[in-house]
């Protein structure tokens, strides 16, 4: 506590540069906005009370994979695949008609019920690296080799294509 700086800006700073990507992908994760609000807020707690040091990659990442592990001690996201993930983001397009927005919300449809048919670590490794983390910090917090990650994420991909296909022709 007895630090010259001003830790309240040091904290709104970090926060603001975490938090939204951090609910972002909460959410895609378990399909429910106030699950995801709350593990992230308890993510982000944590960060602050156990005094994490580094630069803001570094918290990004013990925050992400902090998240992460509550989401599946909490919140077993087999038990929610009713509420299906959310995946592609919605482009607000340039003046789309009303056919291409039933498109795009179908494919959204897809995508979610694809991700939620995904092994959760499949799933995980996908949705942060859809949010720009490195291979290393990926592998950090699925707990997984540094060096396998791009195989991971390839097969990851990959069976997310193949459902994803599947998904159309069933539907």
């Amino acid at each position: 506590m007895g630090s010259h700086h001003d830790d309240h800006v040091e904290f709104d700073t970090t926060f603001d540069e975490i938090y939204p990507a951090l609910v972002r992908y909460c959410h895609r994760l378990t399909g429910d906005r106030d699950v995801a609000e709350d593990a992230a807020q308890e993510a982000m707690v944590r960060l602050f009370t156990h005094e994490v040091e580094g630069p803001i990659p570094a918290l990004r990442a013990w925050a992400f994979k902090t998240a992460t592990h509550l989401v599946r001690d909490r919140y077993r996201v087999e038990e929610n695949r009713r509420r299906l993930l959310q995946v592609h983001p919605v482009h607000p397009g340039q003046g789309e008609g009303p056919e291409r927005r039933v498109e795009r919300r179908e494919s959204e449809e897809r995508a979610r019920a694809a991700l939620a048919e995904l092994a959760p670590r499949d799933r995980e490794m996908l949705l942060m690296r859809y949010e720009g983390f490195s291979y290393r910090e990926i592998a950090d917090a699925v707990d997984v080799a540094a060096t396998s990650v791009g195989t991971l994420l390839a097969r990851a991909e990959r069976r997310f294509q193949e459902v994803f296909t599947g998904v159309e022709r069933t539907a």
